[in-house]
């Protein structure tokens, strides 16, 4: 596995330990050589992982909307910076740059690039693992809302058992890379 795409949130969040979940992220993916795509942002936890995975040495490749490079205050001091006409580009983008995909806490824009990747799985465009870095709990009621999605007959078991959830960043990252052997 040489790249991971994490989609996270323009914001910090409302705890400081969103930061602080972003920056171990980023030292699991250097720690074990893996290179991070994301949004291409400088701001929120977009910026934290980012400038953290620079500090420590490693890759990071952004992938930003022309429309949204001045509104995300676009990262300048990445490894590769694409700029891409839309939202479906640099969704498509990061799929074609990832190995696998992590979302970690965020907004409704990382709900949507989160689903677009399942779905695509589902489907069967991609084969890469997935996973959602459970900071604090913060996809708990997402993962009901999947096991009631499964129960009541719309989602299948292996897509449940197949997306990866975990709070410790470093075992995430290490059962994605298992997954995609």
């Amino acid at each position: 596995m040489k790249s991971i795409a994490v989609y996270c949130g323009a914001s910090l969040g409302a705890k400081p330990l969103y930061a602080d979940a972003a920056r171990a992220l980023a030292q699991a993916l250097v720690e074990h050589n893996i290179s991070l795509v994301y949004g291409g942002g400088k701001v929120g936890l977009m910026g934290v992982i980012a400038d953290e995975v620079l500090r420590l040495g490693g890759e990071a490749t952004g992938v930003i909307p022309r429309a949204l490079l001045e509104r995300e205050v676009g990262h300048t001091g990445l490894t590769r910076q694409f700029v891409v006409k839309d939202m479906h580009e640099r969704k498509a983008m990061m799929s074609e740059l990832a190995d696998g995909f992590i979302a970690m806490p965020g907004g409704m824009g990382t709900l949507e690039e989160l689903f677009e990747m399942v779905t695509w799985w589902q489907l069967g465009i991609h084969a890469k693992p997935i996973g959602l870095h459970n900071t604090e709990g913060f996809w708990d009621g997402l993962v009901a809302f999947m096991r009631h999605q499964h129960t009541e007959g719309f989602v299948r078991a292996e897509y449940l058992e197949g997306m990866m959830v975990d709070a410790d960043a470093d075992a995430l990252v290490r059962r994605l890379q298992a997954a995609a052997k």
